[in-house]
């Protein structure tokens, strides 16, 4: 790895060197013991994105559901999913416009991997909701570029900043411009710190009518999860970014090792990975670990985690 060092930087040099051995020692370490978690992840064979999120979840269950695409003003491009209405054949538009927002590592999916009884995404249309799915770029249902590919450094380079300038900019405005009516919006977790930054917007604080916001994040300097603070503890980004590792995908070889090298050496227990990163959980339902890991997790960038583990400090 060719390293250019200028004016007092060697010691950063030096430094970067360090944490870069010390991420390898952990995958190999990790490589060698494994964890429950990283075996979740190697035995869940990930759903195919060819067909798109309508064809794969919401169509087979009885609900009408298109595709849609817009492009940002960066070039990319973004998949939307449009649930008009429930099973239960209501008129079109009938109810007033909601916009989902995923969180961190999830996609649009997130909304309707638990049954429909238990499932936002669904409850909502049934409940007479005009439904609108967003999948931020970087996920397995938005990989397409004007120009770029997922294998080029600069389809990564972006952080939460910029899927709140321009991401959720260009999926509300085509909802909006659709509708003709102001919108509810809903985020969870990253989709909060996402909203919440799109807001201060005046081009899209004219198009949000309420917004809910579960799992709300604007800093994160009080987690106590045991996941992130070994991964904060680690410099986990600051490693990933010495390798030039610009895309973050716990689903590739790389990915499955950092996943052991936070579980390893007793710091994390991952027997239970989702408590690990989340806290406990009373209505978590473990017997749907292996389905959930069909859909989940997406990719994101490496710099998305910097600018996060920024707000850890």
């Amino acid at each position: 790895m060719a390293m250019t060092v200028s004016g007092g930087g060697a010691a950063a040099a030096l430094a970067s060197t360090l944490l870069l051995v010390l991420l390898l020692c952990c995958c190999v370490s990790g490589a060698a013991h494994g964890s429950s978690a990283s075996a979740a992840l190697r035995r869940a064979v990930p759903r195919a994105a060819a067909g798109g999120l309508c064809e794969e979840l919401l169509l087979p269950l009885g609900y009408p559901c298109t595709e849609h695409t817009v492009e940002t003003s960066d070039g990319f491009l973004i998949s939307l999913q449009h649930i008009p209405h429930g099973k239960n054949g209501v008129a079109d538009n009938t109810g007033p416009p909601v916009f989902l927002q995923h969180g961190l590592f999830q996609g649009g999916d997130t909304w309707f991997i638990n049954s429909a009884e238990q499932s936002l995404g669904y409850i909502l249309a049934d409940n007479g909701f005009d439904v609108w799915i967003g999948n931020v770029r970087g996920t397995r249902w938005s990989k397409g570029h004007s120009t770029l590919t997922v294998h080029d450094k600069l389809f990564w380079d972006w952080s939460w900043q910029e899927l709140a300038e321009y991401d959720l900019l260009a999926m509300l405005s085509y909802v909006y411009t659709v509708r003709q009516s102001k919108i509810l919006y809903v985020g969870h977790s990253q989709g909060t710190i996402m909203g919440l930054a799109a807001f201060t917007l005046p081009e899209i604080a004219k198009m949000i009518s309420s917004a809910a916001l579960l799992c709300p994040i604007t800093y994160l300097d009080h987690v106590s999860a045991r996941f992130v603070v070994r991964a904060v503890a680690m410099h986990l980004d600051q490693m990933l970014v010495t390798m030039g590792i610009h895309q973050l995908n716990f689903r590739s070889d790389m990915g499955v090792q950092i996943v052991d090298s936070l579980c390893d050496d007793g710091h994390v227990d991952c027997n239970d990975l989702l408590s690990s990163i989340t806290g406990e959980n009373c209505c978590f339902n473990g017997s749907r670990v292996d389905y959930y890991l069909e859909y989940e997790p997406h990719p994101s960038s490496t710099k998305n985690l910097r600018h996060l583990f920024e707000s850890c400090n």
